[in-house]
């Protein structure tokens, strides 16, 4: 599951159609009540719109308070491939007027858009995660993703995900 900002408002303008961040948080908490260990990947950041410490933070915080098991975060940044690049700043554009041409003044046609911050937030990242002992290497989230025990007694897992 993605986590891109604490903001519900904020998460509909940059991923519509899908669900709020609270929502994602609360099926987190379900999963996890119901013996179901979960790694979540914070990304995309947007540089200059959720790029922030206090959003990063406040991610962070979600998960722990979730339980998560690992997290996952590469970069404060995302990449632009040709084709798709077009089509996020159109709606960058939308959602954001002027942003696009802060974007491609500095960033141009490059394939990473890294956040000026990226150090500072990853730094914050691994420091967090180690304290509280969540998973968050890239090796140690995919180790564990690829070691989970498989259930040997062929019953299948039941729960309820109330509806908003």
């Amino acid at each position: 599951m993605t986590l891109t900002t604490a903001d519900d408002e904020l998460c509909c303008k940059i991923e519509p159609n899908v669900c709020t961040t609270s929502r994602r948080v609360e099926v987190l908490k379900i999963f996890r009540q119901a013996g179901i260990p979960c790694v979540v990947w914070l990304s995309p950041f947007l540089p200059g719109i959720n790029n922030t410490r206090e959003n990063f933070m406040s991610l962070l915080k979600m998960c722990e308070e979730a339980g998560v098991k690992g997290i996952i975060n590469f970069a404060i940044g995302l990449t632009l491939r040709d084709g798709n690049r077009e089509y996020f700043y159109q709606k960058l554009d939308e959602s954001f007027p002027g942003l696009k041409e802060r974007y491609i003044s500095h960033f141009g046609n490059s394939y990473s858009i890294m956040s000026s911050n990226n150090n500072e937030l990853m730094n914050l990242f691994h420091d967090f995660c180690s304290q509280r002992k969540i998973l968050h290497t890239i090796d140690e989230c995919f180790s564990y993703l690829s070691d989970f025990p498989v259930k040997t007694d062929d019953q299948q897992l039941e729960f309820n995900i109330p509806a908003n």
